[in-house]
């Protein structure tokens, strides 16, 4: 799952970023309005944004709320600000934001509030993801198949939660670097390939029934 933070405090962003990727999410970060990175970044479907209401340069947080929003952007939108007003939360949340968290703030806070944001419907009441004989675990990174562990990269636990979690539907080699890698990855044009053939080795190639990552030819990749 890959997150973009738009926060202007270096040390709370990095703080974030930091604590995010330790929970296996791909986290960009962008400090300012002014940041060439963050037009490229607008562009890239998040699966979430964390975004500060208060922000140096052109526009402030609920303006880049408002864009996305009218954009047709429908990925969670989590809201750190300094006001604690009522009347400034429902301001937000008018904008279009989903949730509001109030600095300061403890990070266990944060990290619950954005994986309530992360389940879908069909995921609310259970944290293990399910593709016929195989389970990952969002919480312990635990990886079963046939009742054996498979122990998993960080980068490999990522690819195979994004492919679960779109299960039956092709992805396309962009769909998946731009959720399962961050910005500054150094990613090569065959690096998606490899990562899919380290997955095959580890939840496929050891068990003799079907496997369950599919190369669709032209086209990507499916999990089913």
């Amino acid at each position: 799952m890959r997150i973009l933070v738009i926060e202007d405090d270096k040390k709370i962003a990095l703080a974030i970023k930091k604590g995010l990727e330790q929970e296996s999410y791909a986290v960009d970060v962008v400090y300012d309005t002014k940041d060439d990175k963050l037009g490229l970044a607008l562009l890239i479907n998040y699966d979430l944004i964390i975004l500060d209401r208060m922000l140096p340069g052109i526009t402030d947080g609920l303006n880049i709320c408002k864009k996305l929003r009218e954009e047709g952007k429908k990925m969670p939108i989590l809201i750190l600000t300094a006001k604690d007003k009522i009347n400034e939360r429902v301001e937000g949340l008018d904008a279009g934001a989903d949730d509001y968290l109030i600095k300061p703030f403890a990070f266990e806070e944060l990290l619950a509030r954005v994986k309530a944001l992360l389940r879908r419907p069909n995921q609310a009441l259970n944290q293990v993801l399910k593709v016929g004989d195989l389970s990952l675990d969002t919480q312990t990174f635990k990886v079963m198949r046939k009742n054996i562990e498979i122990k998993l990269s960080s980068t490999e636990f990522k690819l195979l939660e994004y492919l679960i979690r779109n299960k039956g539907r092709i992805l396309t080699k962009d769909n998946i670097m731009e959720h399962v890698w961050d910005y500054d990855a150094e990613i090569l044009p065959n690096t998606v390939e490899v990562f899919i053939g380290y997955l095959r080795n580890k939840i496929d190639k050891p068990f003799s029934n079907l496997a369950h990552i599919q190369t669709i030819r032209g086209f990507g990749y499916k999990i089913e």
